[in-house]
């Protein structure tokens, strides 16, 4: 059950006196993003295509990350009229798909999906929290924080499965580790990427993945604070099995967030040498 919709979001009270121009590229290549989650569903299904239980869990998951992207297209269309929400997503699917002819996940195992599950969903939490907290904008911060809630108990919906999983096959907490960082670094692949150029950039300008990467990622790590990454730390912890509180926690999120604005100013050195 969807825990909130479109409807219920009070929708006059947008303001463009307080849009932010840099955040209305990164809402733009998120809709898209957030509506593929059928895509996603389909991938995880065939994953686990003996689990009636994880697959209506997937598809209720599916539900919600379209009505993401349906809530952040139309303020993104608010924020600019002359762009087209729709009409960007079925550019976004010619350019970006999935493979969904699998039947067992690229991770390695049922629990290795899972811990890539939980590490997007810490992203895409810890990233609308940082949107809902930068805009003065109201019916954005409005939407980021109903979506930064779902995608937290996103998160919560996976370690659980992922726990189920565990007592099977029973993933040491180092090998959980190396899955869980190796999906962060699949942050910067093509799937950002290109929603930030079908979104952003007219058709006749070729994609270049160096610098899509780099004009979304310059804007969106700039809206991380440390307590967002205190936030995105404990997180991880949590999925690989080790405490997510006390000193290691706060010395393990002060080089996250140290590490993140080295990202944002390496990706905003590449923007303004293009």
């Amino acid at each position: 059950m969807k825990h909130w919709r479109i409807e219920q979001m009070d929708w006059d009270r947008f303001d463009p006196r307080r849009v932010d121009p840099d955040i209305v590229p990164l809402v733009k290549a998120a809709s898209v993003v957030e509506r593929n989650g059928l895509d996603y569903a389909c991938y995880l299904k065939n994953v686990f295509a003996d689990d009636p239980d994880f697959s209506k869990a997937a598809d209720n998951w599916a539900q919600e990350e379209v009505q993401h992207g349906d809530a952040l297209g139309r303020w993104a269309m608010l924020a600019d009229p002359s762009w087209d929400y729709m009409a960007a997503f079925e550019r976004y699917r010619r350019s970006y798909r999935l493979d969904l002819d699998v039947d067992a996940s690229i991770r390695g195992s049922r629990t290795g999906e899972l811990i890539a599950r939980c590490m997007v969903e810490t992203g895409t939490s810890s990233f609308y929290t940082a949107l809902a907290d930068a805009t003065d904008e109201p019916v954005l911060k409005a939407i980021c924080r109903q979506v930064a809630a779902d995608e937290y108990r996103h998160f919560k919906l996976f370690y659980d499965h992922m726990h189920r999983y565990l007592r099977r096959e029973h993933l040491g907490v180092w090998r959980r580790t190396r899955i869980a960082l190796g999906r962060v670094t699949e942050s910067e692949d093509d799937e950002l990427a290109s929603a930030f150029h079908t979104t952003n950039e007219p058709s006749t300008v070729p994609y270049d993945h160096k610098r899509c990467i780099a004009a979304y990622m310059s804007r969106a790590l700039r809206f991380y604070q440390p307590r967002h990454a205190v936030r995105v730390t404990g997180m991880i912890l949590k999925t690989i099995g080790w405490t997510p509180h006390g000193r290691l926690h706060a010395l393990i999120a002060r080089a996250v967030y140290h590490l993140l604005m080295m990202r944002q100013r390496k990706f905003a050195r590449v923007m303004a040498a293009a």
